[in-house]
């Protein structure tokens, strides 16, 4: 048996199976939408302790509560794709907009289980339980897709600009802080901010859904 016959073909064959490997994995990745740190991100979205994080970010575990009383942590969302937006309920202006496309977007993934939805409130204090009820009641969230989420303010607005980078204003979370933003975040299974889309334009839904689908192929 001419071992050298033998050994050049197999040499040849796992080359070029590494280099295919090599080449799909890379070509999968560039289909993927980007994962964000804080340092790729506007600096005036990024808290100024985060600034410098360029790279193995991962939004923080939180506690609220939704339009059922039940206690929301991100257990509930570990392993899924979610988009969270901050809103408040008598809000005149951007939240019907973006709890409107919210809604659109419960509609078109409501049977897909790896796709969730998280809105959180920045008027804890006005917007109790029942007064969440009754706004996800007449935007038709079922809590198993949509929690819309109430809490503590402080925890609220510290998710808001030291997790999901949602907001540009600076506060302390106090009795006269308020956020006011249009962002979607869009956060992966493995907790990694996937991109930040205004929820109150069309093509930018379209874009985020687009993301989405990357994402779960």
């Amino acid at each position: 048996m001419n071992l050298k016959k033998i050994l050049i073909p197999t040499v040849i064959l796992v080359a070029g199976l590494a280099i295919y490997l090599l080449y799909f994995r890379s070509s999968n990745t560039a289909n993927e939408p980007k994962i964000y740190n804080p340092a790729d991100l506007n600096p005036m979205l990024v808290d100024l302790d985060y600034q410098a994080v360029n790279n193995d970010y991962y939004v923080k575990d939180f506690r609220l509560i939704n339009q059922n009383a039940d206690t929301i942590t991100h257990a509930d969302y570990d392993g899924k794709i979610y988009v969270v937006d901050f809103f408040f309920t008598r809000c005149p202006s951007i939240c019907p907009v973006m709890t409107k496309n919210m809604e659109k977007l419960q509609d078109r993934y409501f049977n897909n289980d790896l796709v969730q939805l998280l809105s959180i409130s920045v008027t804890p204090t006005l917007d109790s339980v029942e007064v969440l009820k009754r706004y996800a009641k007449r935007h038709n969230a079922v809590s198993s897709k949509w929690n819309i989420t109430t809490g503590n303010k402080q925890h609220i607005y510290n998710l808001a600009r030291k997790s999901y980078f949602a907001a540009v204003d600076e506060g302390d979370g106090g009795l006269q802080d308020f956020i006011h933003t249009p962002n979607f975040i869009l956060v992966d299974t493995q907790r990694q901010i996937r991109g930040i889309y205004d929820g109150t334009r069309s093509e930018e839904i379209l874009r985020l859904t687009d993301d989405i689908a990357l994402l779960l192929n």
